[in-house]
C-alpha cells in the first residue's frame, strides 16, 4: 500500500480510527472534516481538503450524498463508507462520470464481508432446491446505527436471494457498541447451517477503506471492494 495524502470526511469513531490507521502507516492526513461545520457538503472543496490525492468519506446517511457530490465536483477521489444513502446511487454515479472523478462505494470494507457476500451467493445456488430449509440474516450493530437493516445485510440477502430465487427476511439488532455481525441462516427440520461474520475491531474497517482509497487512485468510474479485491463476477 503506497503513502497517500488522504482527506478524511467525518470526525466520528469510524473517522477517528482511519485517521489514525492512516497515520501509523505513513499517509499524510490532509484534513478532517467534521459533520457540525459541514452541513449538506457545503464546507467540502479542494482547498477545505488540503488538496489530498483521496478522501474517505464516514458520516450519516443524510450527509452522504452531499459530502460525496462536493467531493467529486471538486475533482477529489472518494471512498464512501456511509451506508444508507444507496437510493441516490444512480444521481451520484451520473455525477462521477460526467466529471471523471472516480468514486468507491462499498456497504462493508472487511475482507471476510465481502467473502462472506460470495460465499452466501454460492451457499444460495446450493440451497435453492431444498425447499425445506428456512433462510434468515440477523445482523447486529451498535445502539447509534442509523439504518437498518445495514447496508451489509442488503448486500448478503440480494446475493443470497437471486441465487436462492425466493426473497430472505432480515432482523436487525441495535444494541450496544457492537462493532457489526452478520449471520446467514439456513434452518431444516433436524438440522442448520450458517455463515457468520464477526468485526471485533471498527479498525478491519478502517484498513480496508484506506486499501480501497489507496487502490482509487488514478482510476476512472464507479467501483466496489468488488473491483479491488478482483473477486468473482456477478
Amino acid at each position: 500500500m503506497s503513502a497517500r495524502a488522504v482527506a478524511i470526511i467525518g470526525d466520528g469513531k469510524m473517522g477517528q480510527a482511519v485517521r489514525q490507521l492512516a497515520i501509523d502507516k505513513g499517509w499524510k492526513v490532509t484534513a478532517i472534516v467534521g459533520e457540525r461545520e459541514n452541513a449538506g457538503g457545503k464546507g467540502i472543496d479542494v482547498r477545505s481538503l488540503g488538496r489530498p490525492e483521496v478522501a474517505v468519506e464516514f458520516t450519516q446517511p443524510d450527509a452522504a450524498v452531499g459530502n460525496i457530490t462536493a467531493c467529486l465536483r471538486a475533482g477529489v477521489p472518494v471512498v464512501a463508507g456511509t451506508t444508507g444513502w444507496y437510493d441516490s446511487l444512480p444521481a451520484v454515479t451520473r455525477i462521477a462520470n460526467e466529471t471523471g472523478t472516480p468514486l468507491l462505494w462499498s456497504p462493508n470494507f472487511s475482507l471476510g464481508v465481502n467473502v462472506l457476500i460470495e460465499l452466501a451467493r454460492y451457499a444460495g445456488t446450493m440451497m435453492r432446491f431444498l425447499e425445506d430449509f428456512d433462510a434468515h440474516i440477523v445482523e447486529t450493530h451498535h445502539s447509534k446505527k442509523k439504518d437498518a437493516p445495514s447496508g451489509t445485510a442488503i448486500a448478503i440477502a440480494k446475493a443470497a436471494s437471486d441465487a436462492l430465487e425466493r426473497p430472505i427476511p432480515t432482523t436487525s439488532v441495535r444494541t450496544g457498541s457492537v462493532p457489526g455481525t452478520h449471520e446467514l441462516i439456513f434452518d431444516g427440520a433436524f438440522e442448520q447451517l450458517s455463515l457468520t461474520h464477526l468485526a471485533r475491531d471498527r479498525r478491519v474497517f478502517a484498513e480496508g477503506a484506506l486499501t480501497a482509497a489507496d487502490w482509487l487512485v488514478g482510476k476512472k468510474g464507479v467501483f466496489t471492494m468488488r473491483d479491488v479485491l478482483e473477486l468473482p463476477g456477478r
